[in-house]
């Protein structure tokens, strides 16, 4: 299979890096914002073809399929010409910043039937996996969850700490994470949805805290912090308070309540979830399949964080 991974950011190449250990697969296409340090990545994962214009790789006939970690105002449209241009379409998180430009990516994946699935990768990172076999053998059921996404972001940075041509949002980047998983976890529709939000950076103009309550239809919980004002550990920690237990994960580390280490080494063929990722993305495509995170499995992320937004003015 034939795949072109347009922006060469640090996501790009955490998905270049996952790419190289999937069997019979081959980048052929880097897209970039500039083109010599789109060549550079280029050399380093021996990718032959480059460009700062994804229409010339959607041109390509050898190319099947498109993975986008461009800047998130681009995610929508750039999903939709990839599928217009008949490739099938994996693009990072988030699918949209609006929900208008959301439903329409899921229209147009109707449309076409192509393979159109979205980067929600703490449905694939092993720790969040093991939690979800329990639920799925009835050994565990959620009462509530208690997450914190805390960064140090008061300039425009990547996870690299690089500059970024565009702005990070902590509502539908970052709370996009956390709504799809409470979901996806508890099986059940989001039914009571609130946020408040700090003020707004003034060069950056965006929310630098925020704070999200969120309840399902049978009253399980959610509590979600967010901030880019943290001075300290960066990343998401998540606490799943049960029926028969307690679990802390923290990407692919998984504790108990009592600190008590568990081992999900063996839940995947990695430990590496934007790869696990990858090969979901993939594998749906050689079986003809809906994955996992499909456009249309995660849309109803998007309705909650619009909610959200709505109720926040």
């Amino acid at each position: 299979m034939k795949i072109a991974l347009a922006g060469g950011g640090a996501f790009g190449e955490k998905h270049l890096n996952g790419l190289k250990n999937i069997d019979d697969v081959e980048v052929v296409s880097l897209v970039g914002r500039t083109l010599e340090k789109t060549k550079a990545l280029a050399e380093k994962f021996d990718v032959g073809h480059v460009t700062t214009d994804l229409s010339e790789t959607l041109a390509m006939e050898e190319v099947d399929a498109v993975i986008l970690c461009t800047p998130t105002s681009m995610h929508a449209s750039q999903a939709i010409a990839c599928m217009d241009a008949g490739k099938h379409v994996e693009v990072e998180i988030p699918l949209a910043d609006n929900w208008s430009d959301a439903q329409s990516v899921l229209a147009k994946q109707k449309e076409t039937g192509l393979v159109c699935m979205v980067g929600h990768t703490r449905r694939f990172n092993p720790s969040h996996q093991w939690v979800h076999n329990k639920i799925k053998e009835g050994e565990f059921n959620i009462q509530q969850m208690d997450v914190q996404t805390f960064f140090f972001r008061r300039t425009n940075t990547n996870a690299k700490g690089e500059p970024r041509s565009w702005t990070d949002h902590l509502l539908w980047h970052h709370a996009a994470h956390t709504v799809d998983l409470f979901q996806y976890q508890t099986g059940e529709k989001v039914v009571v949805a609130q946020a408040v939000e700090g003020p707004h950076h003034p060069d950056l103009n965006i929310a630098m805290d925020m704070s999200i309550q969120l309840k399902t239809e049978t009253g399980k919980l959610c509590t979600l912090s967010l901030s880019f004002n943290n001075d300290g550990p960066l990343g998401t920690f998540f606490r799943y308070i049960g029926d028969t237990g307690t679990y802390l994960a923290r990407y692919d580390d998984l504790i108990t309540g009592r600190d008590k280490v568990i081992d999900v080494s063996k839940v995947a063929v990695s430990m590496n979830g934007i790869e696990l990722q990858d090969r979901e993305f993939i594998s749906a495509i050689r079986e003809g399949r809906e994955p996992n995170s499909s456009v249309a499995k995660v849309l109803p992320c998007y309705e909650v964080l619009y909610n959200l937004e709505e109720g926040m003015q």
